[in-house]
């Protein structure tokens, strides 16, 4: 992205990024299962998601226009964005800024529990649509980092088309063979990734598993210690299944 092309007017391809984030966890009883939704509620809060979506525009190279945020009862919050994009230069060498705000973020959480695994998760599902030059893609590492990421699925799409200088019509502005390229390898090596990829029509897929599960990052009020053996192995066949499931998108293991 840091390659300038010379364009005839405004760049005006569009780029749209969704993002989801899974975060799996145990919880033992009803109480501690409502205790870990108003845990996870209070810690992404409208405020902190606004917060950490402000840098990924930041991130990008973005401006903010406006926020709009609000918390939901029982639980769940959304923030969006409207942001403003970078300057242009039209063909003629006149140098105008312009602010278009056909782009924005949006993200919302979703806490939830499985009534019979006592296995609770919490979902953030976030877009990010730019117009111009600039890429979502670059603010990956930050949102993976800003939450605890068992299970993300990540899609791509690059719309519409600009020319350059000779007329010639260009579908994309850079290069791009899978999501995967814009994540740090020491990342990359934590998860399993699959692709599925159209490159005709500039459609990117990628979904990801965390390799390793400890299981006491995955306890909510509980030591593994206190646990048996046998209990222990029981809940983490369940977070795994639970986490497959996600991945895969269907009940691989009947009702869930």
């Amino acid at each position: 992205m840091e390659n300038k092309l010379k364009l005839y007017g405004f760049n005006n391809l569009t780029k749209s990024l969704s993002f989801n984030i899974y975060d799996v966890c145990y919880a033992k009883t009803a109480r501690s299962q409502q205790e870990y939704i108003a845990y996870v509620d209070e810690q992404y809060n409208s405020e902190r998601i606004t917060d950490i979506m402000t840098h990924v525009t930041e991130m990008i190279g973005a401006q903010v226009l406006s926020v709009s945020r609000q918390d939901y009862d029982p639980q769940g919050a959304s923030a969006t964005f409207l942001i403003a994009d970078d300057t242009m230069i039209p063909a003629g060498g006149t140098e105008t800024v312009a602010h278009l705000d056909k782009s924005h973020v949006t993200v919302h959480t979703y806490p939830e529990f499985h009534p019979d695994t006592s296995i609770a998760t919490f979902r953030v599902d976030i877009d990010v649509a730019t117009c111009g030059k600039i890429t979502p893609l670059t603010a990956l590492d930050y949102l993976i980092g800003s939450f605890d990421s068992d299970i993300i699925t990540m899609d791509y799409r690059v719309r519409g088309f600009t020319r350059n200088l000779d007329g010639e019509k260009l579908f994309i502005d850079h290069d791009i063979t899978s999501i995967q390229n814009y994540i740090d390898v020491k990342i990359l090596d934590k998860y399993d990734a699959v692709d599925i990829n159209v490159y005709q029509a500039n459609m990117f897929h990628t979904k990801m598993l965390i390799k390793e599960l400890d299981l006491q990052n995955y306890l909510f009020n509980t030591d593994v210690n206190e646990l048996p053996p046998r209990r222990r192995l029981e809940i983490t066949n369940a977070l795994q299944r639970e986490m497959i499931e996600i991945f895969s998108g269907r009940n691989v293991f009947g009702n869930g």
